[in-house]
């Protein structure tokens, strides 16, 4: 059952991330990639936030809803290999600054944005009793 959620999951998350990536591109241009690191910040500030609401869940329908959203979800939503290879090509075109530029505002905001939904999951997940 764990394959078909997290193969369901992965599908729903694919195609929101392309629905996304065309919103943002469409609304910010296409000289940056706006739309994977949109999708990249917002998949983590997600993932930091489910796992901080299903830390020490042992249940098996815990398991389940974690791994559909985790694993699925967000890893069909977010899109570091589409980030490497756009990374890549802006190399390839000469541009290095903006390559550069890419990976720091990339890795700096995504890691701040996993810290910020598992802080947030943290106060919203109820005390033990």
């Amino acid at each position: 059952m764990n394959w078909l959620l997290i193969a369901i999951g992965s599908a729903l998350g694919g195609v929101a991330r392309h629905w996304c990536g065309l919103v943002v591109a469409s609304r910010w241009g296409a000289s940056f990639p706006w739309g994977t690191l949109f999708v990249n910040v917002t998949g983590s500030f997600l993932i930091g936030l489910v796992a901080a609401l299903t830390v020490g869940k042992v249940s098996q329908t815990a398991q389940q809803t974690r791994d559909f959203l985790m694993v699925g979800v967000m890893g069909g939503f977010t899109t570091f290999s589409a980030f490497s290879l756009q990374t890549l090509l802006l190399l390839r075109e000469g541009r290095a600054a903006v390559a550069a530029a890419n990976v720091a505002v990339s890795v700096g905001v995504c890691l701040i944005a996993v810290f910020l939904g598992y802080l947030l999951g943290t106060m919203l997940r109820p005390a033990a009793a």
